[in-house]
């Protein structure tokens, strides 16, 4: 049955190779970046009835307003790939004083989820792109009191994105299914290149775990878990996952961000 799919950060790097396999496959794809001419070049390549919609997830305000045009221009969007992130930039702080990295690879994808809802059937499915790199949350930090190292920052907010995806499932038994997906360590992407230094793994290995997180009955009755690629399995995110007052924590401060 083909399905509309949302992928964010859909202009480069695992988002693009995602996209264009899901294409493929005959899936209506709708595409979001941050450059239009981007954009237009991956609906050259995908077809001219892809649909896209650009943003920049640094800025709330655009995410909601992005939200909007979709709600309005889309009755049925099944599955949210929320893909975008950051690891390096030369503008670690927004105007408001927050880390991007939390804004980003946190905030965004719970912002636009959250706005998506009525679009998203509970049959439906939002995946997060979690990290196996995941550390426990600075809520002052989360809150941009103080400033982060970049690799201190990815982690924490790849598993603040992880516990609030876990809080989200608990709060909508009937759906959409909300898992977290490690799509593999040190793929070949623009961020592994420019954080690590080496031209990383196989971008194959993270499409196919985000095309069945998407798809396949095996994540159909997954909401709330975790899945790390690089084991292979669902497996237990870090142990601060399992702490309700940690997770109350950091929900508190990802939805106090955006309400």
């Amino acid at each position: 049955m083909t399905k509309t799919i949302l992928i964010t950060g859909a202009t480069d790097g695992l988002g693009r190779a995602t996209a264009l396999a899901l294409a493929a496959e005959g899936h209506k794809v709708i595409a979001h970046g941050r450059s239009a001419e981007k954009l237009e070049a991956l609906k050259a390549v995908i077809g001219a009835d892809t649909s896209t919609v650009i943003a920049d997830m640094a800025d709330l305000s655009q995410v909601a307003a992005m939200a909007d045009t979709l709600i309005q221009a889309q009755d049925r969007i099944d599955v949210v790939i929320n893909n975008a992130g950051v690891l390096k930039t030369s503008r670690p702080r927004t105007a408001d004083g927050l880390d991007v990295r939390f804004v980003v690879n946190t905030f965004a994808p719970a912002l636009l989820s959250n706005r998506l809802l009525g679009v998203v059937p509970n049959e439906g499915r939002l995946v997060h792109l979690s990290s196996a790199a995941q550390a426990p949350v600075d809520l002052d930090a989360m809150k941009g009191n103080h400033p982060l190292q970049d690799m201190e920052a990815y982690a924490q907010s790849k598993l603040a994105l992880t516990m609030w995806s876990q809080d989200f499932a608990a709060r909508h038994p009937d759906g959409p299914v909300s898992v977290a997906v490690n799509p593999g360590s040190l793929l070949a992407t623009k961020m592994v290149r420019e954080g690590f230094g080496t031209s990383g793994n196989d971008l194959n290995i993270g499409v196919d775990i985000l095309l069945r997180a998407a798809l396949s009955e095996e994540f159909a009755k997954a909401s709330g878990r975790y899945f790390d690629n690089d084991s292979g399995q669902f497996a237990a995110p870090h142990s601060d996952a399992a702490d309700p007052a940690k997770v109350a924590g950091v929900v508190a401060v990802v939805e106090a961000a955006f309400s």
